[in-house]
C-alpha cells in the first residue's frame, strides 16, 4: 500500500468516525429532550400562549439545529468523505490542503439557518393553536395539508435536480469544486442548499407527527437516508410521495366526517 493510499484509508477512517461520534451525540441530545419533554407532559409546565421569550427561543433553536444534525449529517456523509478523499489527492499533487471541517462547517451554516427558519415557524403556529405547545403536532387540517404538500414535492423537478446532486457526490465535486478554504466553505454551503432543497418538505412532516416524537423523527431520518443512498432510493421516494399524498387524503375525510 503507497503512502497516498494508507493517508485516504487512516483520513476516511478520521472523518468516518468524527462524523458517527458528532452523530450519536445529535441523536443523544434528540432522544433525551424528546423523553424530557413528553415525561413533563409535552408543555413543559408552561401556559399554552405564553410567549417563548428569547431564552426560550434559543432553546427551540438549539432543538431544531441539533436535530438536523442527526437527521441530516449521516445522509451527508458519502459527500463529505468523497470530499476528504479528493482534497488530500490534491496535497499529494501539491496542492494546498484544506480541512474537511469546513466543508462541514459551511454545509451545518445552512441547516443551522433552516433551523432559524424552523423555530419561527413553530413559534408562530403555536400562537396561532395551529401546532400543540412545544412538541409541535399540527391540527388535523394542517398536518393533512403537509402531507399532501410534501407528497407532491416529491415529483416537483426542482426535488429531482437537489436530490440528483446529493446523491452523485463525484458529480457534486467536478462540477461545484472551488479552491481555497473559502471555496471548501462555498462547496459545503451550496451542498446543504441542495440538500435542503430536497428535504425541506420532509422535515416540515415533523410537525405532522410531533417535532419530539423520536419515533417519528428516527422515520424521516431513515426515508432520507433511503432517497439519498440507496440505488433506487429516488423511485422509493416517489412511491413515499403517493403514500403520503394517500395519508393526507385520509386524514382530511376523515376531519370531514367527523365534522359533519
Amino acid at each position: 500500500m503507497s503512502f497516498v493510499e494508507a493517508t485516504l484509508k487512516r483520513d476516511r477512517l478520521t472523518v468516518g468516525g468524527a462524523l458517527a461520534a458528532v452523530t450519536l451525540l445529535a441523536w443523544g441530545y434528540t432522544i433525551y429532550l424528546g423523553r424530557t419533554m413528553d415525561m413533563a407532559g409535552g408543555d413543559m409546565a408552561m401556559p399554552q400562549l405564553q410567549p417563548w421569550g428569547a431564552a426560550m427561543f434559543a432553546f427551540m433553536f438549539v432543538m431544531w439545529f441539533v436535530m438536523m444534525v442527526a437527521m441530516m449529517l449521516p445522509s451527508a456523509a458519502p459527500m463529505i468523505l468523497t470530499f476528504a478523499a479528493v482534497q488530500r489527492r490534491r496535497q499529494a499533487q501539491g496542492g494546498a490542503f484544506v480541512p474537511t471541517g469546513v466543508f462541514i462547517a459551511g454545509y451545518l451554516l445552512v441547516w443551522a439557518a433552516f433551523s432559524l427558519l424552523a423555530t419561527s415557524a413553530q413559534y408562530g403556529l403555536e400562537r396561532g393553536v395551529l401546532v400543540s405547545p412545544m412538541m409541535g403536532k399540527a391540527v388535523p387540517w394542517l398536518g393533512a395539508a403537509l402531507l399532501i404538500g410534501a407528497g407532491l414535492f416529491q415529483f416537483a423537478p426542482l426535488k429531482d435536480v437537489c436530490l440528483d446532486k446529493c446523491r452523485t457526490p463525484l458529480g457534486f465535486i467536478m462540477t461545484e469544486w472551488r479552491d481555497g478554504r473559502r471555496g471548501a466553505l462555498v462547496m459545503g454551503l451550496r451542498h446543504g442548499a441542495y440538500c435542503t432543497g430536497c428535504c425541506w418538505a420532509l422535515m416540515a412532516l415533523l410537525f405532522v407527527g410531533g417535532v419530539m416524537n423520536l419515533l417519528w423523527v428516527a422515520a424521516l431520518a431513515l426515508f432520507v437516508l433511503i432517497e439519498k443512498v440507496v440505488p433506487a432510493g429516488g423511485r422509493l421516494g416517489k412511491a413515499g410521495g403517493i403514500l403520503l399524498i394517500a395519508w393526507g387524503a385520509w386524514i382530511l375525510w376523515i376531519t370531514s366526517r367527523a365534522a359533519a
